[in-house]
């Protein structure tokens, strides 16, 4: 039914010129002229962002809290930063990424419950 329902609603829209159920706020939330985009970029195990670009910021995500060691100038100096938790079930660290920043952002996971390590290191480019 809900197939049928969805051609209905195609047909009508078609047929009219407009989109049939189009809501006017969500509309104008997400089609505003002049909204700047999202520059969030988020990295999980099951969605790897292989690239980001200068002013964005990187989100690393994970499903149990842990501490990002990263750096952005190949491994020459190295960060270690504390993910935030959330009530809804993930932690993340946020990374901005610079005008100036050329270097991959290469990190591993120090998971906080295990004290183990990740064994092996991921890297998002700077697209320019």
């Amino acid at each position: 039914m809900w197939a049928h329902a969805e051609y209905i609603k195609l047909l009508r829209s078609a047929s009219d010129a407009r989109i049939f159920d189009l809501i006017d706020e969500v509309k104008d939330r997400y089609l505003k002229l002049g909204r700047k985009p999202s520059r969030l970029r988020v990295w999980k195990s099951n969605r790897r962002v292989k690239s980001v670009s200068p002013g964005d910021l990187l989100r690393i995500q994970a499903t149990q809290p842990f501490t990002l060691h990263w750096s952005n100038d190949e491994w020459q100096h190295v960060n270690d930063t504390g993910s935030i938790s959330t009530p809804i079930g993930f932690d993340y660290v946020d990374l901005d990424i610079g005008a100036d920043d050329r270097a991959p952002v290469r990190f591993t996971f120090n998971w906080r419950e295990t004290r183990n390590w990740e064994g092996r290191d991921y890297a998002v480019a700077i697209a320019r």
